[in-house]
């Protein structure tokens, strides 16, 4: 990654902490969710200790599941393996301040073993491995990715007791680029943008969306390590800003039988002189590069699903005329396809449509990158265009099951070769997890239809 100006820089917080401006500084890695873990410092104890030496954290914290509860199957971590630590070490080119919350800082953390090798399994290592094969041929990615959340005026409290059915949306009603939608509850968005601001990210613009109280706010795209990063700290601080105003927001791929929420992801390549790498004068203003690396997102799209659609509400997006995909295949500016590639010259990019709400962005670009290095190197071929509505179309079916779509990454080639046995297992094992949770669970659908009726 390119040198870049952090958000907040060390001298800066030192000179913050003297003056008595901040007093926490918050230190923090993605989970397999891609949800923030750490602690909350005094900031006086991180600058003397914690910058230098780091901090513990136990290892189970990437061997749980989504509720933290302890289970099995994990090489990593296990009650065999005793539960031991890992090392947690400032990445300080993340530090930045948060100003939803009164005199703190945060920093993003690398997780190393004590020997100092990095773990594996960690998203965030994930993605810099296949950052580092992209650097190797002198290219960057460039990244942006789109999240969407509906509103509620409860609390998280409210709706937890309430066993999150009839919540109040903050809009009744369609809302997809209505200002005066948007203006109902814009005290709400004016304080995630400008605090976002205030946090080191650039806000382009706020929209409503399709489904009652749907929001969308995105920001500018940046490097792709940077843009996870980013993606992180805003979703942990949307939500603590929506509490703090007495709303609770989700981003659950499918809260209802409406429209989902996505996370559309955008991508472009950039090389050692900036230039844009997936522009050129073939078929479409695309690149030799490019082409190449678009047929690798179709052919480990299948493969790689997991890395897009992680849990079992995932799937329930995956509908015809919903605007989320259910065909793997690619067209120009076609949202009707899962992979959509837009704008021209500098602005020449693809967008994956398949992750939602709940994608762990470290996992999921990570998943990008390698797939479409996997066209390069075979060389791969692209196929036309789809043209015209690809869910009536004679294309292959995205995976319809977190289960299809964990044995499809299990015994994936193309994922072993570039994540390596150990990743492919965890996140298998993730899958796994989740499924038998599920499998176990009792539904409110179920008791509607069997209660009395059967």
């Amino acid at each position: 990654m390119a040198d870049r100006t952090p958000p907040l820089s060390l001298s800066d917080l030192r000179a913050r902490v003297d003056r008595g401006e901040v007093d926490t500084v918050v230190l923090a890695f993605p989970d397999m969710q891609g949800r923030l873990q750490g602690k909350r410092f005094a900031a006086r104890f991180f600058l003397d200790e914690v910058v230098d030496h780091g901090t513990e954290g136990c290892n189970y914290l990437l061997a749980v599941d989504a509720e933290m509860n302890t289970v099995d199957g994990y090489a990593m971590s296990s009650w065999e393996r005793g539960y031991g630590d890992f090392a947690m070490h400032a990445d300080l080119g993340t530090l930045r301040p948060t100003p939803w919350h009164e005199g703190t800082a945060l920093v993003v953390a690398d997780l190393a073993w004590h020997d100092g090798a990095p773990v594996a399994a960690a998203p965030r290592q994930i993605l810099r491995r296949q950052l580092e094969r992209l650097a190797e041929r002198g290219l960057t990615a460039q990244v942006g990715t789109e999240l969407e959340f509906i509103v509620f005026r409860d609390t998280y409290e409210q709706a937890w007791d309430r066993g999150y059915r009839d919540l109040t949306p903050a809009n009744q009603y369609n809302i997809d680029y209505s200002v005066l939608g948007t203006g109902r509850i814009e005290p709400l968005l004016r304080r995630i943008r400008n605090e976002m601001t205030g946090a080191g990210l650039t806000v382009e613009s706020a929209k409503g969306e399709c489904n009652p109280g749907q929001h969308e706010i995105a920001f500018k795209y940046d490097e792709a390590l940077v843009t996870c990063d980013q993606h992180a700290v805003y979703k942990t601080g949307a939500k603590e800003i929506a509490a703090q105003e007495g709303y609770s927001l989700t981003f659950m791929a499918k809260y209802n039988e409406r429209e989902g929420n996505s996370c559309h992801i955008h991508l472009s390549l950039q090389d050692a002189e900036g230039r844009n790498a997936m522009a050129g004068d073939g078929p479409g203003g695309m690149s030799p590069l490019m082409r190449h690396f678009l047929a690798g997102q179709l052919a480990a799209l299948r493969e790689f699903t997991l890395l897009y659609a992680p849990h079992v509400n995932s799937y329930k997006r995956f509908q015809p005329g919903s605007f989320a995909p259910t065909a793997a295949a690619w067209g120009h500016d076609n949202r009707t396809c899962a992979l959509r590639v837009v704008g021209h010259g500098r602005s020449m990019r693809f967008e994956n449509r398949l992750p939602g709400g709940d994608v762990n962005p470290y996992l999921a670009v990570a998943g990008l990158v390698a797939a479409g290095l996997h066209g390069v190197e075979q060389r791969l071929e692209l196929p036309e265009p789809c043209t015209g509505n690809a869910y009536a179309q004679d294309h292959a079916h995205v995976p319809t099951t977190l289960r299809e779509a964990a044995e499809l990454w299990e015994t994936s080639a193309v994922a072993k070769a570039a994540f390596g046995d150990e990743v492919v297992a965890h996140y298998r094992n993730m899958a796994r997890v989740e499924l038998d949770a599920f499998d176990a669970a009792v539904t409110d659908w179920e008791l509607r239809r069997s209660f009395e009726r059967m």
